[in-house]
């Protein structure tokens, strides 16, 4: 306790290294960012856009292929064709083509993602070795 806050009645407290940590995060939230800390920013945001899309495109052709490819499978594994009172087989016959384009579909979205992180990073490249070589100086 502080001498001065005793005479007065009050008393001082300090925090553990944890709420330190949360008091300057706090604060860091309401100052303004250095030039420094702004480039650094922009260079995480650049860095995080590359993957971004490039995720976004193979979920939609992953989760996509591989619903077609689970209603290819149904239609080839059930009574589907008996609901609709058509032949027995024409379930089967419209079921394996759905199978395969879902399949196909779904095998294609690892190399979509590696096309489309390839060509953003190609295209965002200059930006980004601009901002790391004035970071570095």
């Amino acid at each position: 306790m502080d001498n001065n806050n005793q005479e007065k009645g009050g008393f001082t407290y300090t925090y553990s290294a944890k709420e330190q940590a949360e008091l300057k995060r706090i604060r860091d939230k309401y100052t303004a960012p250095t030039e420094a800390e702004d480039k650094m920013t922009r260079l995480r945001r650049l860095d995080a856009s590359v993957t971004q899309k490039a995720q976004a495109v193979a979920l939609i052709f992953g989760v996509i292929g591989a619903l077609m490819l689970g209603i290819g499978m149904s239609l080839c594994m059930s009574d589907f064709a008996q609901i609709l009172g058509s032949y027995k087989d024409m379930a089967m016959l419209i079921g394996i083509p759905i199978g395969l384009v879902g399949g196909v579909l779904a095998a294609l979205a690892y190399p979509m993602y590696n096309i489309i992180v390839k060509r953003e990073r190609k295209k965002l490249a200059p930006e980004i070795i601009r901002l790391t070589d004035e970071l570095m100086k």
